[in-house]
Order: C-alpha cells, then structure tokens, then sequence
C-alpha cells in the first residue's frame, strides 16, 4: 500500500502556476508595459518632454471642452446599448420560437456582419444614411417627411449605425442563455394567469439578465472606442475621446496630452464595465 501511495499521482487540487507563464509574459509584454509608459509620458507638462509636472492633467480635466468629449462618449455607448437591448431582445425571442432549421437560417444572417470588415460596413452606412440614400428616400416615398432628413455627421446617424454593427456583440450571449432557459417556468407563469408582458418582465428578463450583461459590456466597449465609424459617420462635427486622441498624437503632436486623454478613455470604458459587473451581482443577490 505505501508502495501504491508513494507512485500515486499528486492531488489534482495543487495548480501549476508555471503553464500561466506564457500568457503572464505576453500580459507584461503587451499591455503592462505599454500602460506604464503612456502613464509616465501624461505627466510631461510640454509636448517636447522635457519638463515632469501635472500640467497636461490639469489642462485637460479643467477645460469644458473635454469634459464634453467625456460625456459624449459615455452617452454614445450608453445610448449603442439601449438601442441594441431594444432590438436584441424580440429577435432573441423570434430566434428562441423558430423551428432548427430557421434558428440555422437566422444564426447565419446574426453571423454575417462579423464575416465583414467594419471598414465597409461603416461605409455602406454612408450611402444608407445620406440625404439620396435609402432611409430619406423610403421616408419621402411614405409621405413622413417633405425634405430629407441630416443622419449624416450627428449622434442619430451615428448610434443607427453602431447598433447594426455591434447588433452581433449583443446576440450571441443573449441567446446563449435565452437557449438555457426552462421554457416549463414560461409555460407556467402563463397558466397562472400572467400576461405575456408580464411573464417577460417577471420571468425571461431576469434570467436572461446575466447574457444581457455580457452583451452590453461588449457593446459598450465597443462603442466608444468605434473610431472608424465616430470619424466615418460622426465626422469633424462629432468629437469623440478616439478621435480627440488621434488628433493630438498625428496633428498637434502632443504625446502627454494624448496620453491623458487615451488613460481616461481606458479608465471611462472599465468604469463602465465594472458598473455593468457590479448591476449583475445586485441581480443576481436580489
């Protein structure tokens, strides 16, 4: 018996901390270091930095302007998020009901955007959103509106288009666990006499709530650090923190002040998401 002890393999509870070096390296390497030095360039208080002080802070987080450009940012992810939840949620109930086969047709077409780079999808929005293009077109056609409409360069436009494109990002959890669901509660709570309205707010919403975290997180983080469709569709009228950040680094070369602003976008994006974290663990405890 020692014998048989003695050449037992050891506990499965003792973790091997040495199989994490790769990713803990690759962790250090690509962002623990890059983060340690753009947070010693923002405390250089001259673009040529020569000089330490808090200077570009102070300038940045004193100014109007770019406490503006803060909260536009945050309304615009905010806003990609209450777009897409309002869209997300009858699609995932649709795809929920629909036979195999049409489940295969619609994971497909959700799929499909992501199968296309963001490059042309942002400009295909251009053509859709203009003042000839689709949308003013079908408006003018239903009698709705005698002129066509501005989408282009403003936050309608823009938040129209973010939801299409970050539609996917909010799916795919969302009917991973709408797929999990015991559909025996719904079935129940509409014996009992529950109307359909209220056995979504009573019964699917709250156990579909963990997917929806999950996809507005991603959305959310998405939608604010959207470059291409800020600068594409939101042009030099819509001034948002990647732009500003691109701004200072290619144009006015101010490498402390866009530091600032690319750390309190990377603050803006996690304080989102930790908010989102912490309204998922009150659900879940309430």
């Amino acid at each position: 018996m020692a014998a048989i002890a003695a050449t037992a393999p050891a506990s499965t509870d003792k973790v091997d901390w040495r199989l994490a070096a790769p990713l803990g390296l690759v962790y250090l390497a690509f962002f623990a270091a890059p983060f340690a030095i753009l947070l010693g360039v923002s405390f250089y208080a001259d673009p040529e930095q020569t000089r330490l002080g808090f200077e570009s802070w102070t300038k940045f987080y004193s100014d109007a302007f770019y406490l503006k450009v803060i909260f536009d940012t945050l309304k615009l992810g905010v806003f990609a998020v209450i777009a897409t939840t309002l869209l997300a949620y009858p699609l995932a109930l649709v795809f929920r009901a629909a036979s195999a086969r049409a489940q295969r047709v619609l994971i497909f077409i959700i799929l499909m955007p992501l199968l296309t780079s963001v490059v042309i999808r942002t400009f295909a929005w251009i053509v859709i959103l203009a003042r000839e293009g689709v949308i003013n077109q079908t408006l003018i056609g239903l009698g709705i509106t005698a002129t066509p409409l501005n989408l282009l360069q403003t936050e309608l436009g823009l938040v129209i288009a973010l939801t299409q494109i970050e539609m996917p990002l909010m799916l795919l959890p969302l009917l991973t666990i709408m797929n999990q669901m015991d559909q025996n509660l719904i079935d129940a709570s509409r014996a009992l006499g529950a109307s359909k309205w209220r056995t979504f707010f009573r019964v699917t919403l709250p156990l579909t709530l963990p997917g929806w975290i999950a996809g507005a997180t991603l959305v959310f983080a998405s939608a604010t650090t959207a470059f291409i469709s800020q600068s594409v569709i939101g042009g030099a009228r819509l001034v948002y923190l990647p732009a500003l950040i691109y701004q200072q680094v290619t144009v006015v070369y101010n490498w402390p002040f866009a530091a600032v602003a690319s750390l309190t976008l990377l603050f803006t994006v996690l304080a989102g998401i930790m908010a989102l974290s912490w309204l998922g663990r009150f659900a879940r405890t309430s």
